[in-house]
């Protein structure tokens, strides 16, 4: 048996490219692999096309006349954010013989914003105290991003048999800045960079590539790295100073911490009327036979 919602039949091909688009998430997410959690994503697709169904299903009875004027505004509106008829079919991979078809979805979509704007209520910003409290009970979200500033002695491998001798070169002179040599001052003498400029300044996780990161930022302020190599070559870094990640001003995050005020009111109003409309629906489902 298909899944069905108070009779209505939604399609196995819907439900396969709903599991698809779910399975592609979680792989990008690397969180699994292969086909271990394919029915829980199958599970998840039939819930997320459920509630979908039954919020159109409660837009259409709550708003079952949606005027031909409304649909043509709607749908010019999305024609000319696609730049023309030809294009906005075009790009949905539709010819202008579907429009009675596109017409019926543009009015869908028209029912389910009334419901949605019912729902929701009216727009009105949070209050200063709630935004508050919201930003001290999640401050961790709103932190500046770690920085250090370092320098950077670096010597250039043309030729394998430059290897040993080099990587021998790099380690005498950590030995000798461990011993309280001037490290600023060997790195320029030292550098293969032609510019001489060995102090990189403040920098992110990212900025460089992903070997110097992980050295660079397991240091402590003063000390000098290990000997690490790159595709470039071999390098040698101290760390002179660390930004932890402090929490930025409230002032400065009001506008986001309201955002998300406003985007958790809504996705829990919405989880409540699909709770409220499963609950009074009738849904059936059985898994398709097994392949003989």
């Amino acid at each position: 048996m298909p899944l069905t919602i108070n009779g209505e039949t939604v399609p196995d091909d819907l439900l396969e490219q709903e599991f698809e688009g779910i399975k592609a998430h979680y792989e990008r997410m690397g969180s699994m692999s292969c086909c271990g959690r394919d029915e829980e994503f199958r599970g998840y697709a039939r819930e997320n096309l459920s509630a979908r169904v039954l919020i159109n299903q409660e837009a259409e009875r709550r708003f079952p006349v949606i005027t031909e004027g409304e649909v043509d505004e709607a749908l010019e509106r999305l024609v000319a954010a696609e730049g023309g008829r030809a294009a906005f079919f075009a790009h949905a991979g539709l010819t202008e013989a579907d429009e009675p078809m596109v017409r019926q979805e543009v009015a869908a979509g028209l029912r389910v914003d009334r419901l949605m704007t019912e729902l929701w209520g009216a727009e009105t910003a949070p209050d200063e105290a709630a935004e508050r409290a919201f930003y001290e009970a999640h401050v961790e979200d709103y932190l500046s991003t770690e920085e250090v500033r370092a320098i950077h002695l670096f010597k250039q491998v043309e030729k394998v048999e430059d290897r040993s001798p080099l990587y021998d070169k790099l380690r005498e002179l950590r030995r000798q800045a461990r011993a309280g040599a001037d490290f600023v001052a060997l790195a320029q003498e030292h550098t293969d960079k032609e510019d001489k400029q060995v102090d990189l300044g403040f920098f992110r996780r990212g900025e460089f590539m992903e070997e110097f990161d992980l050295i660079v930022f397991s240091l402590e302020e003063g000390e000098v790295g290990p000997v690490f190599a790159s595709h470039w070559g071999f390098h040698l870094v101290k760390l002179m100073e660390r930004r932890p990640a402090l929490p930025h001003p409230f002032a400065e995050v009001q506008e986001e911490v309201r955002g998300r005020l406003v985007a958790e009111h809504r996705s829990r109003s919405t989880r409540e009327l699909v709770d409220r409309l499963k609950a009074a629906a009738e849904i059936a489902w059985s898994p398709p036979p097994p392949l003989s």
